[in-house]
């Protein structure tokens, strides 16, 4: 279980009847949430008084309460990230991460004290860049790949909200395995390899693809890319199907027999700490593979 619990900017108040109740920096936010099977009594006045209120209706939702800016800024430790409630419940930030990425800033700020080289860290799936951040924060060269301008042009704000507006990542908008494949005969190399995918989505000819049937092979691709001594791997899912353990023995089956004797895995449930009653929310799952020399 990999619990996000050192935030000051945001926290989770309570959540019920499949709804999470949030404070992100001054303004709090109801959220539907479809791990949230329970329903508990809503004890916290602040139910009542959100700044912001996602309902879900008819296959798709809206802000049916608005009391929200168009953005506004959150801090992770030394990171900045800018917010935009958007019209399909999400916020540009998914505070769960947080533990991934101080491992992640952790491994690579270990490398380059070891031996001085900058690592490469491949963002797949980037969304608004937060994991980049935490890199680049680190000391690694990142590129990082979205299929979404607005997307991408959002985690570039973020670097530069985060006062790395000059660090050495590129931002590539374009579908992540045509990506990967011109990598792999371009025959570069990454020392850390981060990917995000997401439950459903299209293909480049507008397909319609799944997580399960998909990341098979997209992991084979990224683990092409590795380099000889890599530092890490990461997979995070929100895939309710998918347990953490099926994507370790995908990536372990995956991984060339050199390297498999060098990895250490952690797997596991992001969680999130209810301020209410203590209790944690799962919001997604990690498999971290680490390697050691």
């Amino acid at each position: 279980m990999f619990v996000s619990d050192k935030w000051k900017d945001y926290e989770l108040l309570d959540c019920t009847d499949g709804e999470r109740l949030e404070r992100w920096g001054r303004y709090i936010l109801v959220r539907p949430d479809p791990q949230v099977i329970w329903n508990y009594p809503k004890s916290d006045p602040r139910w009542d008084r959100a700044d912001g209120v996602y309902t879900r209706k008819n296959g798709g939702g809206s802000w049916t309460v608005n009391r929200m800016p168009e953005s506004w800024c959150v801090s992770y430790g030394d990171m900045t990230f800018r917010l935009r409630p958007m019209g399909f419940k999400h916020t540009g930030l998914f505070p769960e991460q947080a533990p991934n990425w101080d491992w992640a800033r952790s491994l690579i700020s270990g490398r380059i004290n070891e031996t001085g080289e900058r690592p490469r860290i491949l963002n797949l799936f980037a969304y608004t860049g937060a994991a980049t951040v935490a890199c680049a924060k680190g000391g690694a060269e990142v590129v990082q790949v979205d299929a979404s301008k607005g997307m991408t042009q959002a985690a570039k704000e973020n670097l530069a909200l985060s006062g790395l507006g000059d660090a050495p990542c590129r931002f590539i908008v374009d579908d992540c395995k045509k990506f990967c494949e011109r990598e792999i005969r371009r025959q570069r190399k990454y020392e850390g390899i981060i990917m995000d995918p997401p439950s459903y989505g299209r293909g480049p000819g507008g397909e319609l693809w799944t997580l399960e049937k998909s990341i098979q092979g997209i992991v084979e691709l990224a683990v092409s890319l590795l380099s000889d001594r890599p530092l890490f791997f990461l997979i995070n899912s929100y895939t309710t199907g998918l347990s953490p353990m099926v994507m370790k023995y995908i990536l372990s089956r995956t991984l060339p027999e050199g390297l498999r004797t060098r990895c250490g895995y952690e797997v596991g449930e992001t969680c999130l700490k209810v301020t209410n009653n203590g209790l944690m929310l799962p919001s997604g799952a990690s498999v971290r593979a680490s390697f050691t020399y």
